[in-house]
């Protein structure tokens, strides 16, 4: 193995582990204020702890300095304070900088006598916590956690602080408290939360209505239009049937048959348009006809214009359908090609249309491209007015991607038997 891959390797492992797995934690100024309240309750008791506790064979300890005689004689207490102040005020940052607030109490740890475990214990419980809870250094701080336990607990002969009697109580409720709050702080928050989650569902079940109603009540006019158009057919050729009726009975019988068919095409489509929405406040109807299938070309023939390559294929024995079927079909390949050029401009598309025996096959398909300018501008509530025009008929509607890239989207339409 050459030194090269063995370099590469430690480069590769030192980012692992220098490299920080999230941005350094940004604590709000309550948090602050928080960590320097604790910082000098911790160092009150820290110094009281330091001025009372006696003297010992075994004082404070600096590296490099001989200070073995530091509290032979009262009042030296100096270097005990030093160390209890020290690791005391540096948690006022240990949400800001964790791991170095870690480093710098286990040092102070480490330069504590062993008889005089209370010193600096309850600092180094605190930074381990913060270093654990806060630190984006995991690989770091998880190695500070190992060294730290077995610098307190384990390589140190000493024995574990006992809390004294006075403060007991404190032991006690303050866990309570910050556990209670903890505890209450959680439920209200979920509770906003639940509300909120609540309030958006509300909102996105009443737009959804709001959508559903509105393509119901678009869909209803377009099919007025349908039904106005074979009424007004049916009105002319039954005046030319009366007109002719006595000099051209032929003439007169054709008319009454295209009457006959024109009055049964819209009863069909007066069946389709009982279920939807009335027409409050729509504009009186053209008597022009909606486009259908006879269309499609001159609506592939516009998207070509625009840029959009596309093909039309149709299979099967083409023949006459209700004009409300084919204004549906017309309009799945209309909203497919629209989408296709918002959200795949450029990209080659393929419009197939098969007259079944039972069912109109409607099926479009794109190979996937860039979003166009357009992509981001619309509501959404193109297939929901799809699905809801094929329910009239009964029909189905399938939208989904294609695992090659693309988008497919596939209208199927049974027919009723002639």
């Amino acid at each position: 193995m050459t030194s090269a891959p063995v370099a590469d390797r430690l480069r590769h492992w030192a980012t692992l582990v220098l490299l920080p797995t999230g941005p350094l934690p940004r604590p709000a100024r309550r948090n602050y204020v928080f960590d320097v309240v604790l910082a000098l309750v911790l160092g009150i008791v820290s110094v009281e702890y330091a001025l009372d506790a006696g003297d010992f064979p075994a004082p404070v300890r600096f590296p490099g300095q001989d200070l073995s005689e530091f509290r032979t004689e009262p009042g030296g207490e100096v270097g005990a304070v030093v160390v209890a102040v020290v690791s005391s005020a540096v948690l006022a940052l240990r949400r800001r900088y964790p791991l170095v607030v870690l480093w710098i109490v286990l040092e102070a740890n480490l330069m504590t006598p062993t008889e005089w475990p209370r010193l600096t214990f309850y600092a180094c419980v605190i930074a381990a916590y913060s270093a654990a809870a806060y630190s984006p250094h995991r690989p770091p701080a998880l190695a500070s956690l190992v060294v730290t336990v077995l610098s307190v607990a384990v390589l140190r002969d000493s024995e574990l602080p006992v809390v004294p009697n006075q403060y007991v109580p404190l032991v006690v409720l303050v866990p309570l408290i910050v556990a209670a709050n903890g505890l209450r702080t959680w439920k209200v928050r979920t509770d906003e939360g639940l509300a909120q989650v609540s309030a958006l569902e509300r909102e996105q079940a009443e737009a959804l209505q709001r959508a559903v109603a509105h393509e119901r009540s678009r869909i209803a006019r377009e099919l007025h239009d349908v039904v106005t158009h074979h009424v007004s057919v049916m009105t002319i050729q039954a005046g030319a049937a009366r007109k002719v009726m006595a000099t051209a009975p032929d003439q007169a019988e054709e008319a009454l048959l295209a009457v006959e068919a024109g009055g049964r095409a819209a009863m069909t489509e007066l069946r389709h348009v009982m279920g939807l929405l009335t027409m409050d406040g729509a504009d009186p109807a053209e008597l022009a006809p909606q486009p259908g299938l006879d269309q499609l070309e001159a609506l592939v023939s516009r998207v070509r214009d625009a840029g959009l390559p596309v093909e039309l294929t149709v299979t099967g024995v083409p023949r006459p359908l209700p004009s409300g079927v084919e204004l549906t079909a017309y309009r799945v390949v209309q909203e497919a090609l629209t989408n296709t050029v918002k959200h795949a401009a450029g990209a080659p598309a393929t419009v197939t249309v098969d007259y079944g025996a039972d069912d109109l096959r409607v099926d479009v398909v794109d190979t996937g491209g860039e979003p166009g300018p357009g992509a981001a501008g619309g509501a959404g509530h193109g297939l929901i007015g799809l699905r809801e025009r094929l329910a009239v008929y009964g029909g189905t509607l399938n939208a989904r991607r294609r695992l090659g890239g693309g988008y497919r989207v596939t209208a199927l339409i049974p027919l009723e038997a002639p």
